[in-house]
């Protein structure tokens, strides 16, 4: 293990948060096992002359705001060359035993490249369920949460850049982050990728958790940063052949319904974000998948088994279809395919929105149609499934609030208005 950690922290502003982090790192690191290189980014309050009393940190004074990536990349060719390396933003504050059990993970396997924590924001579903009012209880809770275990280390497809420890090796083969995401966004999910193509694994550690305030300076401006994240989205896709959607596809409503199941087949995986979730909630589970996307299905092949159609497929006690009954040009024929890709009993999970929620009927009174190329109600889906055979149809509704009085008021005599997306469970009997 490289006991060495080079930690990068940009600074722009925000002198307080930027204090909190810092000593925190003082606090909670051991001395001797890292190094703390500070760039900041032009700032205009009085970060500079603090971070110039600073005696245990090497500053870069940049004379203009570079953004995130170079930012970053001026930390890192700064370091020490034999060290790890971490990123981590100033708006956080660290915990007991956090970089020891990152370290802990990263080397627990020659294949892991890079590990992240978790926090107190759920993005790319790196939350945590507990929550707090003081500091001093998020520090209470952290330190009962950080306790090493390599049972809540869950493989990932893609680590937000607020905490993230990579090995040195990592950057010597991959480079330095692309700064085409200047000033900053989804530099992150372009690097998580960069190390997955290497043939690294990347590890979220339940076990390491911090807080974070989240975008303190982007964010203030949403038209500025909408526009950034426009720009950086068309970049990616430039790149990668496919959009930054692909980091959210997780069928998460269909696991209400989920069972233990020996075997799942993943219906359009994607990346493989999905089939990542499954694995860690069904450890002892069979999962494979099917992608018809080959650059998406480049990624997806390095966490299971992927199919390029549904024909190449096995049988399976359960398949997750998504929202593909919106989408097929004949539901029934779809259906009946399916079956033949299901075990003695098996199962199919499914989702689909509302047909007369009051999401879309609010919609249409105002000109405008959400609706997908096929549509259901609660009752037709029904009818359609066991026209086909299928048996014993679970629902699982969403409620979205109504505010409209006059929606409200429909809703005691229309109840199923007030159900946005629905999602199913049936089995086939065979």
């Amino acid at each position: 293990m490289n006991l060495k950690t080079s930690i990068i922290l940009l600074t722009y502003n925000h002198i307080d948060l930027t204090k909190d982090c810092i000593e925190s790192i003082r606090k909670f690191t051991k001395k001797g096992t890292y190094e703390l290189i500070v760039v900041d980014n032009a700032s205009t309050d009085e970060t500079v002359s603090y971070l110039k009393e600073q005696k245990d940190i090497k500053l870069i004074l940049n004379k203009e705001n570079k953004g995130f990536p170079i930012g970053c990349n001026q930390g890192i060719e700064a370091s020490d060359p034999t060290s790890d390396i971490l990123l981590l933003n100033n708006d956080t504050v660290v915990t007991t035993n956090w970089l020891t059990n990152l370290k802990t993970c990263l080397y627990s396997n020659p294949f892991i490249g890079a590990v992240g924590a978790v926090s107190n924001h759920t993005e790319n579903r790196q939350g945590v369920e507990f929550t707090y009012e003081t500091m001093e209880e998020m520090q209470q809770k952290a330190k009962e949460n950080n306790e090493s275990n390599p049972a809540r280390w869950e493989e990932k497809a893609f680590l937000i850049g607020f905490c993230l420890l990579l090995k040195r090796e990592v950057f010597n083969q991959i480079g330095l982050l692309d700064i085409n995401y200047t000033p900053g966004y989804i530099e992150d999910n372009d690097l998580s990728l960069r190390i997955l193509e290497s043939g690294y694994k990347l590890m979220l550690c339940h076990d390491v958790f911090i807080h974070h305030y989240l975008g303190t300076s982007f964010r203030k401006d949403l038209n500025t940063f909408y526009s950034i994240l426009f720009k950086n989205r068309e970049y990616f896709y430039q790149k990668w052949h496919f959009d930054t959607f692909v980091f959210d596809e997780v069928k998460s409503a269909s696991f209400p319904l989920m069972e233990k199941y020996k075997t799942i087949l993943d219906l359009d995986a994607s990346i493989g974000v999905n089939i990542l979730e499954l694995k860690y909630r069904y450890k002892d589970c069979l999962i494979e998948g099917v992608e018809k996307n080959k650059q998406k299905r480049t990624f997806a092949k390095k966490f299971a088994s992927i199919y390029p159609n549904l024909k190449k497929a096995k049988t399976y006690d359960c398949i997750l279809i998504g929202k593909a009954l919106e989408w097929v040009k004949n539901p029934i024929a779809f259906l009946k395919t399916i079956q033949k890709h299901l075990n003695k009993n098996g199962t199919i999970i499914g989702e689909f929105e509302n047909a007369c929620s009051f999401k879309r009927i609010e919609a249409l009174l105002n000109g405008k149609s959400t609706f997908t190329k096929n549509t259901f109600t609660k009752q037709e889906l029904t009818h359609i499934l066991q026209k086909t055979g299928f048996q014993t149809v679970f629902f699982y509704s969403w409620y979205e609030n109504v505010e409209d009085k006059t929606m409200k008021a429909l809703e005691k005599e229309y109840s199923e208005i007030q159900y946005t997306y629905y999602t199913f469970r049936t089995t086939f009997h065979g």
